[in-house]
């Protein structure tokens, strides 16, 4: 109970979704919070949420896949806190469509939000996670372990996101700096979850309630248990677990099973 007691935690893409349940239970562990987005009114409505919580919180507007975005969240951290205990990498969009139907510029945004968001705001941290022995989490989803119908682009930035991570845990090995990969599966989402659609414009996604899906707490709580227990890889949901037991070795199976469950997929995607 007392781990989290007092580490200053920075949650990129936290005013709502997963990184705000990441950043509440992290709160309700003892943590000070370094919450991020780009709508700041949204941003100040998690704030005053978690200060609720009698906990210490800052929150820095900035968009993080930016080079400017990501140093003046580190900076901000830093100015507030004096330090960095762990970095969560959460922030991302996801994409829907078809490679031949796609503008090419979903690509580019797909990228520039989860890869470029990624390693942004990662590289001035490293130097104050050395300093404390840090985590940084890097929040990826089964997505990242194959590549999926319908999302080419947000896939391959998943699985770029691994490549970073892999070399990064073993660059600071010696730094002693806890480097975790989550593999997330379908979660649910709050009202007006946006993604970007074929042709590159906002696509709304429907309402996940009466499906089968993950809660943003039971991520949170999966993140902190990895952190906690510095491991590097931690699968969710059963159906991940086994495609990412399956991929490595019998890759051909995984395909015939997606395209004989293609229909089941495509509703849940929705």
């Amino acid at each position: 109970m007392t781990y989290f007691k007092n580490k200053v935690a920075v949650i990129t893409g936290s005013s709502r979704g997963i990184g705000k349940a990441i950043a509440i239970e992290l709160a309700n562990k003892g943590a000070h919070i370094v919450l991020n987005g780009r709508d700041k009114q949204r941003l100040d409505k998690t704030k005053n949420e978690i200060e609720a919580l009698s906990t210490k919180v800052s929150a820095v507007c900035s968009d993080v896949s930016t080079i400017e975005g990501s140093n003046k969240l580190i900076d901000q951290a830093i100015k507030e806190f004096g330090c960095i205990d762990i970095l969560v990498n959460n922030v991302g969009v996801s994409m829907r469509g078809h490679i031949a139907d796609l503008n090419p510029e979903v690509y580019k945004m797909v990228f520039e939000s989860n890869l470029l968001g990624t390693i942004y705001p990662s590289i001035p941290a490293i130097k104050y996670l050395r300093k404390t022995q840090g985590s940084i989490v890097f929040i990826s989803s089964l997505a990242g372990i194959r590549g999926l119908p319908s999302f080419s682009a947000y896939s391959s930035s998943k699985m770029a996101i691994r490549a970073i991570a892999e070399s990064l845990r073993i660059e600071e090995h010696k730094n002693n700096i806890h480097v975790g990969l989550i593999f997330v599966g379908i979660t649910d989402i709050e009202h007006n979850k946006e993604v970007i659609a074929a042709d590159g414009s906002k696509l709304i996604l429907e309402s996940r309630k009466n499906k089968k899906v993950s809660s943003p707490q039971y991520v949170a709580q999966k993140v902190l248990q990895n952190i906690r227990k510095r491991k590097f890889i931690t699968v969710l949901t059963a159906i991940g677990k086994l495609n990412a037991l399956l991929q490595p070795v019998l890759p051909m199976l995984v395909e015939r099973l997606i395209i004989r469950n293609l229909k089941k997929f495509d509703e849940h995607s929705k």
